[in-house]
């Protein structure tokens, strides 16, 4: 008989409206594997027992009162400690915040609520999100289960942690440069880095560069797009909206549909100086294309949309993102060291450069998306390398040199954030080792449901929710 952490998200929450399994059970069961292997994979910040508990028992009470249930009644998730959780401490990864207790929820933390998940608490972020591993100093490394000495990349690596584990079937994460394709990728899930716009990041992030966005992390194409549906939607004051979809359809509804003949362009060589794509990381690609080909679609080479010159200055609009940080002047020294050199980065940055920086990026962010436009799909690898040791970031040293580890680790992603396009991880490929090399596609402007239905399709014709680490 299958354990419950072996049904999917949506299959657990059909088992509970036909009442074969209760929401407490539920709880009771990721709790218990929280305890046991929440530690050694560093998924959690703080685990809410009791919080979790209680909803439980709300949500069985609406059961047996036979009361009108969301979509995802009862089905246990967690949410990033990047997001504000009223009367839960939220961290955002740094030991300055550890006793910070927010009075209200972010807008993504009530609309999963809304459709009837419970938070089993705060997956494990880096300090304020920056890099693109999770090996902050509040809390242990987020691993991937995969391989115990290998970082779950980041920024929602605790996510990625938790899921791969079977610690909640989803989990919410957020992306500004990668950080929900990049755990996606080194966990072996699939993880969609929403449009611009998609999913409110309210009502706390003004999100004034337009790189980060939120989404969802699963082990199947169906939960997440299901996950997806409850966190969808624009919110009174978000400043970039995304065309809904058509009247009665919904992300789930397109994870059922054939995608069609689709045109899709592809490239492996990074635009960062330096980076090499791992030999693993191309075969994986390529073995992705001709699955792709056999499916019906047209492959074609294509060239990188951008070029080099744009890296500056996206580093640019990366540091002043580090210049609103939360944090009295009194205590900067306190920061962990990179997030430290991105703020001193940040403040030396004068108005003019600043808004240069923006307006190159935006500049060339309208160029790639022309240059795209004749492709449904464009295919790459998520990152260049397979999972990274824990450490590997801080090799030649911390601030810049571990900048640069970073750039050279996550060399494909931050341009769509730049551009605002959806993307996915999609979990097809492991390399000989048995590690897990996830392959980014990215869909055109606020386009998700091709992916969605794209990614089925793969799914169904290479299935990998089998896999499993050897923790399961």
């Amino acid at each position: 008989m299958a354990e419950l952490h072996d049904l999917s998200a949506l299959d657990q929450a059909a088992a509970i409206r036909r009442r074969e399994v209760s929401p407490v059970d539920l709880v009771e069961h990721y709790l218990a594997r929280i305890a046991i292997h929440g530690e050694s994979v560093g998924a959690f910040i703080t685990v809410d027992a009791d919080g979790a508990r209680a909803q439980a028992r709300a949500a069985e009470r609406a059961v047996a009162e036979g009361a009108e249930l969301p979509p995802l009644h009862g089905v246990p998730t967690a949410i990033k400690d990047l997001n504000s959780t009223a009367g839960l401490r939220t961290t955002f990864g740094s030991a300055l915040m550890a006793d910070f207790v927010p009075d209200v929820d972010d807008h993504v933390v009530i609309k999963l609520r809304e459709a009837g998940t419970i938070s089993l608490g705060k997956t494990n972020t880096p300090e304020f999100g920056f890099p693109c591993y999770t090996q902050p100093v509040i809390a242990p490394p987020a691993r991937t289960p995969w391989d115990l000495g290998r970082l779950a990349a980041g920024s929602s690596g605790g996510a990625g942690a938790a899921v791969a584990a079977g610690l909640v079937p989803f989990a919410q994460g957020s992306d500004g440069g990668g950080s929900i394709r990049s755990p996606a990728s080194v966990c072996g899930l699939f993880g969609i880095k929403t449009t611009r716009g998609r999913v409110s990041g309210g009502p706390f992030a003004v999100n004034v560069t337009g790189l980060g966005v939120l989404g969802p992390m699963a082990r199947s194409v169906r939960d997440a797009a299901a996950m997806l549906d409850a966190m969808a939607g624009p919110m009174p004051g978000d400043p970039y909206w995304a065309a809904p979809l058509p009247a009665g359809e919904s992300f789930l509804g397109h994870a059922e549909r054939d995608p069609g003949r689709l045109r899709i362009g592809r490239y492996v060589d990074p635009v960062v100086p330096g980076a090499v794509v791992d030999p693993a990381v191309q075969a994986a690609w390529e073995d992705t294309s001709r699955l792709l080909e056999s499916l019906g679609h047209d492959i074609e080479d294509i060239v990188p949309p951008l070029t080099a010159e744009l890296i500056p200055h996206f580093e640019v609009v990366w540091s002043l993102s580090a210049t609103t940080l939360p944090v009295h002047p009194s205590r900067i020294g306190e920061l962990e060291p990179l997030t430290r050199w991105l703020l001193e980065r940040g403040m030396a940055t004068s108005a003019q450069q600043a808004m240069s920086a923006l307006m190159t990026t935006q500049q060339h962010s309208r160029h790639a998306i022309a240059a795209l436009s004749p492709y449904d799909v464009v295919l790459t690898p998520v990152c260049t390398l397979p999972p990274r040791p824990v450490d590997w970031f801080f090799a030649d040293g911390y601030g810049a040199p571990d900048f640069e580890r970073q750039k050279q680790f996550s060399a494909f992603t931050a341009l769509y954030n730049m551009t605002g396009q959806p993307a996915v991880s999609i979990p097809l490929q492991w390399s000989a080792e048995g590690l897990p090399l996830g392959m980014m596609l990215v869909g055109r402007p606020a386009d998700e449901a091709t992916l969605i239905s794209l990614s089925a399709q793969l799914e169904a014709a290479q299935p990998w929710a089998q896999r499993r680490p050897g923790m399961w």
